[in-house]
């Protein structure tokens, strides 16, 4: 069992239940476990590696709650980059009809790279998009996080309802319902993994109430609950939603969530943002989880979460990055600043701190995935996930409180990112420097499906 120690780490913050922030710390690693963790000299004994912690921050891996990747092949895309929510898909979808096996294979390794890179070592991903005749995109995104080497809990997503029907996207990229149900059960009995500090999770995912029927709705609840999995789902986006929710359903979202059998504990939600106090309260007594995602909302003006509120009534929440083409980056401590920043825009400047937004983006996330048994924080026992951040770098150069510069300072990437016991990057870079070749194809792809790609 490869045994790795990290000593003299300025300060470890654990984010476990007593909130402790070590100094002057040190970490043990057994295999792919945290084995112990504590304060001033470290144990003697044979290691396999030692790592200096001088002038660094430790923090848990961060845990990403919300993606799309094949959208790192579609930022800053004219004619979608100052659109709303609906007249962007629209415009988008007309682009995203185009990708195949190579495209998905890439961009997810691409994501999940740049990901790590900022620290995240679990990221899940929402895959609805199954051009015709591409049905197993699902597999080639699992096989590509492999590769990267990231934890992952991808969601099988789907779409029903074309524009033919009343719903948003073309009919070449929507999916019959029976078809969906099928390669969710296939995806299942292949690739997921219940036992504990699983590298590949399946939860499913109908993309919305616009692009989904109500029949699917329920009966990927039911194929969900019968095999033990998650289901996720974006809700209230945005005001455009509501008034779909409203004309074709005669109800708000979150009561046409609670009418499919959703209103339950197995249930994460992204975005939230048009809810109401009474909503907020019904969420959290369910046990519904929130992914926010706050670069995304305010890119598409869509608006701000109440995620004060949220945490006030108890609600679970996480962070997402949500996809590149409303973000136009995949970076988890950078989302943690954006939610931070957003939070206080709202709220004031005591709605939350950095420790705050550093805790959604860790122990929230796995609480969200319900996995805080396994991850989320630095303790004993748990799966060796975390990142070392770089005091001595320029951004902060001044900076007095080591844990909170990694927001307010402007962090953007890992000194050392360890996935499963295993050092993905160093010194800020992938230790997998092959990995980089990927960065050109995805320029090449992105340039035959949008035009103009650098």
């Amino acid at each position: 069992m490869r045994r790795i120690l990290f000593r003299d780490v300025d300060v470890i913050a654990t984010f476990d239940p007593e909130g402790r922030e070590l100094r002057s710390g040190w970490l043990l690693v057994e295999g792919n476990r945290i084995a112990a963790l504590g304060e001033g000299a470290a144990p003697a004994g044979s290691f396999d590696e030692v790592v200096s912690g001088r002038d660094r921050v430790m923090i848990p891996g961060m845990v990403n709650t919300h993606h799309h990747l094949y959208q790192t092949l579609f930022r800053a895309v004219p004619g979608a980059a100052d659109k709303e929510l609906f007249d962007w898909l629209v415009f988008l979808y007309e682009k995203w009809r185009g990708i195949d096996e190579d495209a998905v294979r890439t961009s997810a390794i691409v994501g999940c790279l740049e990901l790590l890179l900022s620290g995240c070592t679990t990221t899940t991903d929402h895959l609805y998009l199954f051009p015709r005749g591409k049905e197993k995109l699902t597999d080639l995104e699992i096989e590509a996080a492999r590769e990267v080497g990231i934890r992952f809990h991808p969601t099988r997503g789907s779409m029903s309802l074309s524009r033919d029907e009343g719903g948003l996207p073309p009919p070449d990229v929507v999916q019959k319902e029976e078809e969906i149900l099928r390669d969710s059960e296939r995806i299942i009995a292949r690739w997921h993994d219940p036992s504990f500090g699983a590298m590949v999770r399946i939860a499913l995912a109908p993309c919305s109430p616009f692009s989904v029927t109500q029949e699917l709705m329920g009966e990927t609840a039911a194929l969900a609950r019968e095999h033990g999995v998650l289901l996720h789902t974006h809700l209230a986006e945005t005001t455009d939603e509501e008034e779909f929710c409203l004309a074709r359903f005669g109800m708000r979202p979150v009561d046409y969530l609670e009418s499919v059998g959703w209103l339950e504990g197995d249930v994460w939600l992204a975005h939230l943002v048009y809810i109401t106090s009474d909503d907020v309260r019904r969420l959290a007594r369910a046990g519904v989880g929130m992914a926010h995602c706050p670069s995304s909302n305010m890119i598409l003006g869509s608006g701000i979460a109440p995620v004060p509120e949220a945490l006030a009534a108890g609600m679970t929440v996480g962070l997402g990055v949500d996809g590149s083409a409303s973000n136009d980056a995949s970076n988890m401590v950078r989302e943690a600043r954006q939610a931070m920043l957003l939070a206080r825009v709202k709220y004031g400047a005591g709605a939350m701190t950095a420790r705050q937004a550093l805790a959604l983006a860790t122990v929230g996330g796995a609480r969200v995935l319900h996995r805080d048994q396994e991850m989320g924080s630095l303790e004993a026992g748990k799966c060796a996930d975390l990142s070392l951040w770089d005091l001595s770098a320029l951004e902060f150069a001044g900076a007095a409180d080591p844990v909170a510069a990694l927001v307010h300072c402007g962090a953007q990437y890992a000194d050392l990112v360890m996935v499963n016991g295993e050092i993905r990057v160093r010194g800020g870079r992938l230790v997998d420097e092959g990995l980089y070749g990927f960065v050109p194809r995805q320029r090449e792809i992105a340039r035959k499906l949008v035009g103009g790609g650098r």
